[in-house]
């Protein structure tokens, strides 16, 4: 077992004990991608709630509005920020971890990968840490019952909500493999098709699961009559999951990450199992070191670029620090941040083939974010998932809730040849117990003067995102403008700069390929970042919405 309380240790890390003020912003604020879910966390704020009482709030909406990218079925990442004197920062790991039977071979069928077992159905499926995550909130950093800050979400279920076009697109993505399970058809499509824009989608079995978890707290997901119908349906279906499995998880309360920038800023990020907090320590104490600021756009993309290079290729080194020692003290030392920028060519390309190999990874893509502030000055940036839309696909009949597909995001191949023909990280193989390896950042930036919050969906892209919308800030940038940056992508394997239509001129595209950058452009806009800003100097707080999506921010005052 790792010891986790030693990730931070030594001067690699930032070492603040805290952030010494008292401020209190006096104004709340929420960014979350859809309306229903700002609007359910600004109600129990107004009742009386804390950040972290709308926190559940806005992921129980969201698990009704947005099946395709979160849920009761999955699981996700929630970094606090607790005000105080000292502020004091918790990471709470609600991540998926894979049933007691999973083995390195599951995937495997004579040898080879059978990537549609770890994609659809329930063997698919890692045991949810989301329900978890609520109740934990509800009952060590909330104010208000669990069943008052469900209430939102229950009713929503219940009423239904009109579906949109972005459910449109991500159920259309996923047809063939929800006609395939009968209960997810029933639940999400109309005569196994996509519902109509505007078509009322009720869920009742799911307000019924919510309101067994307000009542019961765990014991509502976790054991009982609904751990028992998850567990029939899954292992009806041909899964593995066991009561045993859905007892024992527990949400696991780590250390973020915490690192050191210039002017008294620190970034405090997520920890492992999530690569990206890392990721992005990496990528920013790089950058530091070089004159991003005063560089022309061209050379600025270069210098993100070979940065994230470097920075991505560290992450096959990472893990589930329950089950393997994670490195990040080292990746982190300022010795080794200073010998990868030595290692960067001021004007060409640094070619991937050229830089020590580490191994690649494949993730989903569709996750969710959001930002919360209260008026007292605690915060919650929080990134869920299921994975791919609508996770394996599957649903367990008389729940209403969809199963995660998360056990993709594991080596599904010990042997090193996955489907994508990529390199599987050992670090990071099927174990009974086990949580896979994510990208997702829900990350914050403080100093005595500001407080940023950041985080996206995006899968394997979400450290690129969200570095860029921190550049963004750093830059001094209007705080509309950090969600709405144009976005490009490298992640070191495959050897391509990803970028948005639009994000670069033609001049500045002809330039990097001049530099030897390989260039693709991706078919439409990704990520939808939710942001927020206090200026603690002056009391503002601001927040933003990803335009690409259909996030709606506020900053409201209470009735308190």
């Amino acid at each position: 077992m790792a010891n986790h309380s030693k990730l931070l240790v030594g001067a690699l890390l930032c070492l603040f004990a805290g952030v010494s003020h008292a401020q209190a912003p006096g104004e709340a604020a929420i960014a979350s991608p859809h309306p229903q879910a700002t609007a359910a966390g600004r109600e129990i704020l107004q009742q009386g709630g804390n950040a972290f009482d709308a926190a559940i709030a806005v992921s129980a909406a969201l698990a009704v509005v947005e099946p395709y990218g979160s849920g009761l079925g999955g699981g996700g990442f929630y970094l606090l920020r607790q005000a105080g004197e000292p502020v004091r920062y918790q990471f709470l790991d609600a991540r998926e971890r894979a049933p007691q039977k999973a083995r390195a071979d599951l995937y495997l069928k004579d040898g080879k990968l059978q990537p549609g077992l770890s994609i659809n159905g329930p063997l698919a499926a890692a045991i949810p840490g989301v329900p978890a995550a609520l109740v934990e909130l509800a009952e060590h950093y909330g104010k208000l019952p669990l069943k008052n800050s469900l209430a939102p979400a229950i009713r929503l279920a219940n009423q239904g909500f009109a579906v949109d076009r972005v459910y449109r697109e991500r159920a259309i993505a996923r047809l063939a493999a929800l006609r395939d399970d009968p209960e997810s058809a029933r639940l999400f499509l109309h005569d196994g098709e996509v519902p109509a824009e505007g078509a009322v989608l009720r869920q009742p079995e799911l307000a019924a699961t919510l309101t067994q978890l307000g009542n019961q707290g765990r014991a509502g997901f976790y054991t009982g009559p609904v751990a028992k119908a998850l567990v029939k349906g899954v292992q009806a279906a041909g899964g593995i999951w066991s009561l045993q499995d859905l007892a024992d998880y527990k949400v696991a309360t780590r250390a973020p990450l915490r690192f050191a920038l210039v002017n008294q800023r620190e970034l405090i990020s997520a920890p492992p199992p999530s690569a990206g907090g890392v990721a992005l320590a990496q990528s920013l104490g790089m950058l530091q070191q070089l004159p991003w600021r005063e560089a022309d756009p061209v050379q600025r993309v270069h210098y993100v670029i070979e940065s994230l290079r470097r920075a991505y290729r560290d992450r096959g080194l990472l893990g589930d620090p329950d089950y393997v020692s994670n490195p990040v003290a080292q990746l982190l030392a300022p010795d080794y941040l200073k010998s990868l920028v030595t290692s960067f060519d001021p004007r060409q390309a640094t070619p991937s083939a050229g830089l020590p190999p580490a191994p690649p990874w494949r993730e989903g893509n569709h996750t969710t974010h959001f930002a919360i502030l209260d008026e007292q000055g605690n915060a919650v940036a929080a990134t869920l998932s299921v994975n791919l839309p609508f996770g394996s696909a599957f649903s367990a009949p008389g729940t209403g809730v969809v199963l995660n597909n998360e056990m993709d995001d594991f080596a599904a191949d010990p042997n090193g040849s996955n489907s994508y023909g990529l390199a599987a990280s050992p670090a990071n193989a099927v174990a009974g117990g086990k949580r896979p390896l994510s990208s997702m950042s829900p990350s914050f930036i403080e100093s005595p003067t500001q407080f940023a919050a950041f985080g996206t969906p995006g899968g394997s892209r979400i450290p690129s995102m969200v570095l860029l919308s921190m550049l963004q800030y750093l830059d001094g940038k209007p705080v509309s403008t950090w969600p709405a940056v144009p976005r490009y992508h490298h992640q070191y394997l495959p050897d391509v700069v990803e970028y948005e239509p639009g994000a670069f001129t033609q001049k500045q595209i002809d330039d990097l390929r001049l530099r030897g950058y390989p260039l693709k452009q991706t078919s439409r806009p990704y990520g939808n970042q939710q942001v927020l800003f206090w200026h603690k100097d002056t009391a503002k707080v601001e927040a933003a919405s990803d335009p690409r999506g259909l996030g709606v921010s506020e900053v409201f005052r209470t009735a308190q």
